[in-house]
């Protein structure tokens, strides 16, 4: 995986702590930047001393949080520093000529091609809130021509999952959610006024199959997809990686001729 970042100082088991989580000390303090040094301590055991800027939150518990950027941002020197990325290197087709449309959830990240034997660069992998194509010329469908037109893909999977949270969206709690981030009252009124549903768009979806078939129906019946392109429908289980066929583009492409 890497370089693993830790605080200069031990935790009280003896462990090191990981640098974006601090014990609280007296010269750093909650929505302060500052400069720490820490060690990376490298794959190969060694230890190599630096100095971040951060900025520091607290959490619950009363450690202090260092923000996502910053430590990301150390990791990755090291990353490239020892040539990490040496066991990634590809090229921009996909080997396997395939592009997957999935969800976005969490679960699926690592879950999702060890599940469909895809090892890095063997797809085009588009995501999207319940892999929903919601528009048939949004971002979406444009990611799909462009993976077909351009780096050789010639088939499509949609894999949408069981237990989505794109089927428990309430339009209106998600916009009662937005007035309490911030959002004004007259924002959504504007945006009303100028024809927009926010509680239709917001709205994901009743049943996941249905989806899965809308989505495929929706890149199948593209006036811009070559007639020839495979369009595939699945669902995975987003615990064991089950796969469950939805739709087999083989067999409709197989009935249509």
């Amino acid at each position: 995986m890497g370089g693993k970042l830790t605080d200069h100082k031990k935790s009280e088991d003896g462990n090191p702590e990981r640098i974006w989580w601090l014990q609280p000390r007296s010269d750093i303090s909650s929505g302060k930047s500052a400069r720490v040094s820490c060690s990376i301590e490298t794959q190969l055991g060694k230890i190599e001393k630096h100095t971040i800027q951060i900025h520091t939150t607290k959490s619950e518990a009363g450690a202090v949080k260092v923000r996502n950027l910053d430590e990301i941002l150390a990791f990755n020197r090291e990353f490239v520093a020892n040539q990490e990325y040496e066991k990634y290197q590809t090229t921009k087709f996909p080997d396997k000529r395939l592009v997957v449309l999935s969800c976005m959830d969490t679960r699926l990240v690592e879950l999702l091609p060890k599940a469909m034997n895809m090892r890095n660069g063997d797809i085009k992998h588009v995501k999207s809130a319940g892999a929903i194509v919601s528009h048939p010329f949004g971002s979406i469908m444009r990611s799909i021509l462009i993976a077909i037109y351009e780096l050789n893909a010639e088939e499509v999977m949609v894999v949408g999952h069981y237990d989505c949270g794109m089927s428990a969206i309430d339009s209106k709690r998600t916009m009662e959610k937005m007035l309490d981030r911030g959002v004004s009252a007259q924002t959504f009124s504007t945006l009303q006024h100028a024809g927009i549903n926010l509680h239709k768009w917001l709205h994901g979806f009743d049943r996941v199959e249905e989806s899965v078939k809308n989505s495929v129906e929706t890149i199948k019946n593209h006036p811009l997809l070559p007639p020839n392109v495979e369009v595939h429908g699945l669902l995975i289980d987003p615990v064991t990686g089950r796969l469950d066929v939805v739709v087999n583009g083989y067999e409709r492409m197989k009935d249509s001729e």
